[in-house]
């Protein structure tokens, strides 16, 4: 079964690579690098907007280089106080080869007051790289792992979103399809 996801980032790749591995044997995820088309630090809905954009350019992407799949994959990270306080959080979104869209979060870790401003004016990757004096930690465990003494990475929390989107495709009886 071909699986496409909207990302050339090797954790997020891993991350659902582990989520379907709980729902299939025989499947192969291949990233492909396409816009969000929302901001560098997604706030709020433009998280799940990152998403769904990445599925849907993902999709236009196939279609013009004639790539079959199963199942199109977006997932985006960002910023929300939607509940009241600041988090970090993740959003997926699966949409399968007869176009129906499911979605999933993470769990989401608090962002102290203090780093809020300038993680929307840059990004979380470039903070917590200051923070915890690293390179490039979006691409591996993530600075989460920094944060819970590697107890959670941005694997762990790529696989609850796919997870939880994955639910609605693998449980007839809870989505939208009937």
């Amino acid at each position: 079964m071909k699986v496409l996801i909207g990302t050339k980032n090797p954790g997020k790749i891993q991350g659902a690579k582990e989520a379907f591995s709980n729902y299939f044997k025989d499947y192969e995820i291949e990233g492909i690098s396409v816009s969000s088309d929302v901001s560098e630090e997604p706030v709020n809905n433009e998280i799940y907007e990152g998403a769904r954009n990445r599925v849907d350019n993902l999709i236009k992407y196939a279609n013009e280089n004639n790539i079959t799949a199963e199942y199109f994959l977006g997932i985006e990270s960002g910023i929300t106080n939607l509940l009241g306080k600041w988090i970090i959080i993740n959003v997926a979104v699966i949409k399968d080869k007869n176009g129906y869209e499911s979605w999933g979060t993470s769990s989401a870790f608090p962002v102290p007051d203090k780093y809020v401003e300038e993680i929307i004016k840059t990004d979380l990757g470039q903070v917590m790289d200051n923070i915890f004096k690293q390179h490039d930690l979006r691409s591996g465990k993530g600075g989460v792992s920094f944060l819970t003494n590697d107890v959670i990475s941005r694997i762990d929390m790529t696989r609850q979103a796919f997870v939880m989107a994955l639910s609605q495709h693998i449980n007839e009886v809870w989505n939208d399809k009937i």
